[in-house]
Order: structure tokens, then C-alpha cells, then sequence
């Protein structure tokens, strides 16, 4: 896979990316009845859903931000993982299966994504590697 290929699919999964939890966030700092109501069914407090809201929009600005961040950036995409596996078992054990489809495909799209960033930069986070991207 080529670099501009590989640039492609990142830039594409961090839009997504972006949308998904963006907007997650926004309806938990709004507290919208659907995302609350369904949140606080899984044993969350109110307290916990705003701190949510705040560090997912907090995370996609960092993920937005092209070529700077890169160790934020980790710290980020922990974080988004982190979400998914807790909202994947609060939903499996409350929920059933059927509830958890949202969490498997923001997995998989965020597993896909954080592959192509670590392509693109190295672990060390070099000066050369990113003004060659």
C-alpha cells in the first residue's frame, strides 16, 4: 500500500471517527434524551456522561489537527478504545448482543484508522517522518 493510499483511508477514518464520537460527545453535553436515557440504562452516573461529552470533543479536535499532536494523538485513540470496550460490555451485560453492533463497527473502524496512523508515523515521532508526510 502506497502512501497516498494509506493517507486516504487514515484521513477517511479520522472524519469518521471525528463524526461518531463529535457527535457523542455534543449529545452528552447537551443531554439528549435518546444518549442519556440509553447511558444512564447502562449504570452510568450524570457526572460521568458530561466528562464523556468534554473528552471525546477534546479528542476530536486533537485528531483534526494534521501532523501535530502525534503523542496526544496515542493518548487520544486510547481513550476512543477504551469507550468502545466499555460501552461493548456495559451494553453486552445490560443490553444483549444485538445492542452492541454500534460498538463492534466503531472498533473496527477505529482498529482500521489507528493502523493506517501508525503507518504514517513512526514510533518515535521523528521531525523527517512527518515533514515527509
Amino acid at each position: 500500500m502506497n502512501s497516498k493510499t494509506t493517507k486516504i483511508i487514515y484521513w477517511t477514518g479520522i472524519v469518521l471517527t471525528s463524526l461518531w464520537f463529535g457527535a457523542s460527545g455534543f449529545f452528552e453535553l447537551t443531554t439528549n434524551p435518546i444518549v442519556w436515557g440509553i447511558t444512564q440504562q447502562l449504570g452510568y452516573p450524570a457526572h460521568f456522561i458530561y466528562l464523556l461529552g468534554v473528552f471525546k470533543i477534546a479528542g476530536v479536535i486533537t485528531l483534526l489537527i494534521p501532523n501535530k499532536l502525534l503523542r496526544l494523538k496515542e493518548w487520544v485513540f486510547a481513550g476512543v478504545f477504551f469507550d468502545i470496550i466499555f460501552a461493548f460490555v456495559s451494553k453486552i451485560c445490560v443490553l444483549g448482543f444485538p445492542a452492541t453492533i454500534d460498538a463492534i463497527i466503531a472498533f473496527v473502524m477505529v482498529s482500521v484508522t489507528y493502523f493506517m496512523f501508525r503507518k504514517l508515523y513512526t514510533a518515535t515521532y521523528s521531525p523527517a517522518a512527518i515533514q515527509a508526510n
